[in-house]
């Protein structure tokens, strides 16, 4: 069995090919997967051999290099809905980022908001999903309320958003709900299902942040039942600038246009412009077409990372590190872990007393480790477990229990070179 182990894990990281690398003279253990996971040589491979043979515009003109381009968009699409169980291509809309993808939706949806009108999102927000609506909300006296987490409340400090206040929040004032499915800091998993099914039963449509939840939950949008969900093609082995929005039918045709240019339209006139259907009245201008399409061998990639025997090995996998870092992390007196309880992805943001967060990245850096300090964009969340900065571990499916012990071993290195 340990020997299936090792040789499923070996093969997996073997097709990764920074993993090999070297960082400051050290084998790379790479721990920032949260900020952008590394590519996959079927991701590296497609990028190049397009940016050769595909490198033309998309949707736009009558000659074969312009429609390789376009179809290799487009299978991009299919491959989005199929992985997401979107019902249609029409529900896709490529973006440049999950922020971008939300902000779309703040800009649109909120526009018809008025004052008095109410956003619902919550304590363990990104600032993604934090400012975009903040901005609508300025824009026409709308009031952005925060779901809290238990730290906010003075009733503990695991991190997890405080659900329970829900009820009281949900009223006939509140028009959108944005949740968020892995926070970026705790690693806690919502159960945005249940959430999703609260604010519907009051007719309270809810977008989802799911950055992080694309790579560590298996997402099915219409089991799921959000009216959008948002994510990144680089944090699950794509390329970087590319985002989606997925959007029931019914809601992303009620928005307005949200950019105008190229590609959007039907037809232009000075006087008059009328809009293109879905997906494309809100992809306005030249995409990054070779990055979105992309999104076909990494999400092909992503999908082999679950399936079968490797799916199980790399699950397993997954566990033993969690047992194994929350054990770690957790018996060490100086340090305070932000993001504890069950149903947790692989994600540890932490502070050792007495130690600067920035100091230990950079010494770990020295020793191969590559893992993010700061506030995380998420500075609200941190600010209140009383901390003004973190140091965050973030594993991959690719990452390995010895990559854990081994940056567990150079933790007590540094924090002994700093105590």
């Amino acid at each position: 069995m340990e020997d299936n182990r090792s040789k499923i894990l070996s093969e997996v990281r073997g097709m990764v090919p920074a993993l090999s690398g070297k960082m400051n003279g050290e084998p790379l253990v790479y721990l920032d997967n949260a900020a952008t996971t590394q590519k996959p040589s079927q991701v590296l491979d497609f990028l190049s051999d397009a940016m050769v043979h595909s490198n033309a515009n998309v949707h736009r003109s009558m000659y074969e290099l312009s429609d390789r381009s376009t179809s290799l968009y487009e299978v991009a699409r299919e491959k989005v809905r199929s992985f997401i169980n979107a019902p249609g291509r029409e529900n896709i809309i490529f973006t440049s980022g999950t922020t971008a993808s939300i902000n779309l939706v703040a800009d649109t949806f909120c526009r018809r908001l008025k004052a008095g009108d109410e956003i619902l999102i919550e304590g363990d927000s990104h600032h993604s999903n934090i400012v975009p609506w903040q901005l609508a909300a300025e824009r026409n006296g709308a009031v952005v309320r925060v779901i809290p987490t238990d730290v906010m409340l003075g009733k503990g400090r695991s991190g997890r958003v405080a659900f329970e206040e829900l009820d009281s929040m949900l009223s006939d004032r509140v028009k959108i709900l944005a949740l968020t499915h892995i926070s970026n800091i705790t690693g806690l998993v919502n159960p945005v299902g249940e959430i999703i099914s609260k604010a519907h039963a009051r007719g309270i449509p809810v977008l989802v942040d799911g950055a992080q939840g694309i790579v560590h939950e298996k997402v099915d949008v219409q089991a799921m039942d959000c009216d959008f969900y948002a994510f990144s093609a680089h944090k699950i082995y794509g390329a970087t600038g590319v985002g989606i929005l997925y959007g029931k039918t019914g809601m992303l045709e009620s928005l307005p246009p949200y950019m105008g240019g190229g590609d959007m339209v039907e037809t232009v006139t000075y006087q008059k412009t009328t809009y293109a259907q879905l997906p494309l009245r809100f992809e306005a201008g030249t995409p990054n077409f070779t990055g979105a399409a992309s999104l076909s061998p990494a999400l092909k990639f992503a999908e082999d990372l679950r399936e079968g025997e490797v799916g199980k090995v790399l699950k397993d996998e997954e566990g033993r590190i969690i047992s194994f870092m929350t054990e770690a992390l957790s018996s060490d007196p100086d340090i305070e872990v932000y993001g504890t309880g069950e149903n947790k992805a692989p994600i540890f943001t932490f502070n050792i007393k007495g130690v600067n967060a920035g100091d230990l990245a950079q010494l770990l850096d020295k020793m191969g480790v590559a893992v993010r300090s700061g506030l995380m964009c998420a500075e609200p969340l941190i600010n209140s477990f009383g901390a003004n900065s973190a140091l965050r571990a973030s594993f991959a499916p690719y990452n390995t229990l010895e990559e854990a012990q081994t940056f567990v071993k150079c933790l007590n290195r540094a924090k002994n070179m700093l105590l």
